[in-house]
């Protein structure tokens, strides 16, 4: 008992006060990522510093040459670290180089992902069904299936082994830590992009207009190539239709993802995404509908500040797949349309 009270004097309870405040204060907290500074390198070990812990915390020099930061780190560099363990059974800090990189690596993936932005990466490997792509800005590892990654049959992939190249994100499973992207798509994608420059470059040279398939009111800021048109035949040209047509508004949006309106299978249904421009108002009014599985319906649709997210209950069926939204305004309906061109099964 007087050993205990020795210890529990004033200068010893300031000094935990102070260490706890420095750990409030750095936002110490076991499972983030934090930033240590090398303190000494060993030849099994790295010892870091990182403020507001008790003891340096220590990394395998395996595991950092796993990481491939060994022929770079040197004293005084900094690296990020998982807290996994203020501290364990034996008083010690517990952190992990590894997985704060494979979750900054994901955060990165999901990024992009949700902004159907391709990312640049490299194939390390062949592997059972496919091979291994890396991520080249953080290292993550990601699969490619074989009929991914071109959009012909190739025989010898060694030319694309190790080569920088874009890749498309087709799948991340958040449960697993998984992703799956497609180097067929971003091919596909730029024969569609030529494809598309070759047409618009002789519609223009020929017309002043064109208008596509989808259905909507024209606006300054639709492609005078591509111009929505209404529908007048015996199914949807009744007087009281077209009466109402002439009576609608545009509804404006300042982007649509994804851009590219021919969809692959393997990206189908599209994640998409309507911008729609801050003055809009009466957005939480909006509704859409949309026809994949061939079915018409509403769309489950999710409105956060001025985007507007469409998930699709099924596929689009081949040829054509239709969207079309409405919001009755202020000063009446507005509406727009959109249309993708579907790869055949």
């Amino acid at each position: 008992m007087e050993i205990y009270k020795e210890i529990e004097t004033t200068a010893s309870k300031e000094f935990v006060k102070l260490l706890n405040s420095q750990l409030s204060k750095n936002k110490i907290e076991e499972g983030k990522i934090v930033e240590g500074k090398v303190a000494k390198i060993t030849e099994k070990f790295v010892f870091l510093f990182i403020e507001g812990l008790k003891s340096e915390p220590v990394l395998d020099i395996n595991e950092i040459k796993t990481i491939k930061l060994y022929e770079n780190v040197k004293v005084g560099d900094k690296v990020s670290v998982l807290l996994e363990r203020i501290e364990d059974r034996n008083g010690e800090v517990v952190v992990s180089a590894s997985k704060a990189q494979k979750i900054k690596g994901w955060f990165e993936l999901e990024k992009a992902y949700d902004k159907n932005e391709p990312i640049m990466g490299k194939i390390t490997s062949k592997c059972k069904g496919g091979v291994i792509v890396e991520h080249i800005e953080t290292g993550s590892l990601m699969f490619c299936p074989g009929s991914q990654i071109s959009d012909k049959p190739l025989k010898d992939i060694s030319h694309l082994i190790n080569e920088p190249q874009k890749f498309a994100l087709i799948k991340l499973d958040k449960i697993r830590g998984n992703a799956c992207v497609s180097r067929r798509q971003i091919i596909s994608s730029n024969k569609q992009e030529s494809k598309k420059a070759i047409v618009e470059k002789y519609i223009s040279s020929k017309f002043d207009f064109a208008f596509g398939q989808h259905s909507g009111l024209i606006d300054i800021n639709k492609n005078k190539y591509e111009l929505p048109r209404f529908p007048i035949n015996e199914k949807y040209g009744d007087l009281k239709r077209f009466s109402f047509l002439l009576n609608l508004s545009p509804l404006e949006y300042k982007n649509i993802t994804p851009k590219d309106k021919y969809i692959l299978q393997n990206n189908n249904p599209p994640k998409t995404i309507i911008e729609f421009f801050k003055k809009q108002k009466n957005l939480d009014k909006i509704n859409c509908f949309s026809n994949e599985g061939n079915k018409w319906d509403k769309s489950k649709i999710n409105l956060i500040e001025n985007k507007l997210y469409i998930e699709f209950r099924d596929k689009f069926s081949f040829r054509r797949g239709r969207v079309n939204c409405s919001l009755n305004d202020d000063i009446g309906w507005r509406w727009l349309g959109i249309q993708f061109s579907i790869e055949q099964n």
